[in-house]
């Protein structure tokens, strides 16, 4: 496992996180003992990164994590968010980034966690109604009191980042980002890059996508949260296989499986990027984090560049700041 660090001075993490939305059955179902050793066989194999949300399968998740972690906690650097409320995939989204609202979800997280202060609390950014400023200095309150060691945002644009930014130290961002779109903007990559952000890289297998294992023909059971995304609808699908099998065929030349490649592709573009795949396998676990030794050769990754639209406006022309 390789390490890095999590914003301009945070702390040392896991160049590969471990995300959980997973271990919520949005991908189908998961028993809480196999999720329980799923987690601990993570930490085991060296990742120091949790990403997790409080609505997750209503807060379970986030207990499972508070009961995993016990005796552990110094082990790993949780990272939770605050400012959405959601049922599961058709139920509406509710985004609240009142500071009252954001501490109330706060304390919630801390009592699922059993923790008294969480290691990164992200504020989802789309609550058009509230200033990205009024909610970062109603969290910076949380900081001061010790409830929170860092700020991250979730979502949001450059514009909002830098804003945040002003109010008090963000120390990592939390995007979509994969081969697979859809990209974050360039203009977001450019300010997180300058200003030291971390990106914490949601969904960075395009949700099983980039792995191979769903095919056209696949079929999601009721409350799989695909269902409700429209790059799995079958012609979508249908769609990007062609790009998938180059995918598999640079991945085969190279002696590797495709989301080992993909998630490689990601932390080529700079130290600074952290995927964090989710999954409810153990061996699928330990494929991807098998994606922190790899170093992809500058051929593969050009290639890379001419089959994927996010590729294409993803990759750096400047050194890492």
């Amino acid at each position: 496992m390789r390490y890095t660090t999590l914003g301009p001075a945070g702390p040392v993490v896991s160049a590969v996180g471990l995300g959980t939305l997973a271990l919520s059955g949005a991908y189908g179902p998961v028993e809480p003992r196999e999720a329980g050793r799923l987690v601990h066989r993570a930490l085991d194999a060296g990742v120091t990164l949790l990403d997790t949300a409080g609505f997750y399968a209503g807060g379970r998740v986030e207990s499972l994590i508070g009961r995993v972690l016990a005796g552990r906690a110094e082990e790993v650097v949780v990272c939770t968010r605050g400012g959405v409320r959601v049922g599961g995939p058709g139920d509406p989204v509710v985004f609240d980034g009142r500071p009252h609202e954001l501490e109330r979800s706060l304390h919630a997280s801390l009592k699922r966690l059993r923790a008294d202060c969480v290691d990164l609390f992200s504020l989802h950014c789309q609550d058009t109604r509230v200033p990205v400023e009024k909610s970062v200095a109603g969290l910076a309150e949380l900081v001061r009191a010790g409830k929170i060691r860092r700020l991250g945002l979730s979502g949001g644009t450059a514009e909002q980042v830098r804003r945040a930014h002003a109010v008090h130290a963000v120390s990592a961002v939390g995007v979509e980002y994969s081969l697979w779109g859809p990209p974050p903007s360039p203009e977001l990559l450019a300010a997180v890059r300058e200003l030291g952000i971390a990106v914490i890289a949601a969904r960075p297998l395009g949700r099983g996508f980039l792995t191979g294992r769903v095919r056209p023909q696949s079929w999601f059971e009721p409350g799989d949260w695909r269902r409700a995304d429209p790059r799995f609808r079958p012609g979508h699908r249908r769609g990007g296989c062609s790009r998938l099998r180059e995918l598999e065929s640079a991945a085969a030349r190279l002696d590797l499986g495709a989301g080992r490649v993909a998630l490689s592709w990601l932390s080529a573009q700079g130290e600074h990027v952290i995927p964090v795949p989710s999954t409810r396998d153990p061996v699928h676990l330990e494929m991807n984090l098998a994606a922190s030794s790899v170093e992809l050769p500058a051929e593969t990754l050009d290639r890379l560049d001419g089959l994927f639209p996010a590729a294409r406006c993803a990759r750096p022309s400047s050194p890492l700041l």
